[in-house]
């Protein structure tokens, strides 16, 4: 079980961090380097937007119930 979980968490903390470099920059910043280009030619539309917005929240919940599962399967 704690092997399942914890590989869950390195899932979700990969996706967590593809997301979050995938969301459309305000500025000059890492998502314009890295993923800025990409979603601003594909992610022009709010509907796309708002679906990563969505995507992006679920799997940090994901991520944050990985956590505390984890912690309380490991605490002694």
């Amino acid at each position: 079980m704690e092997l399942g979980i914890s590989i869950a968490l390195i899932l979700t903390s990969l996706l967590m961090i593809l997301l979050v470099l995938l969301h459309k920059g305000k500025g000059g910043g890492l998502s314009d380097m890295f993923g800025g280009g990409f979603s601003s030619n594909f992610g022009g539309s709010s509907v796309v937007e708002r679906n990563l917005d969505r995507l992006t929240v679920i799997t940090g919940v994901v991520w944050f119930v990985c956590i505390i599962a984890l912690g309380l399967l490991v605490k002694p």
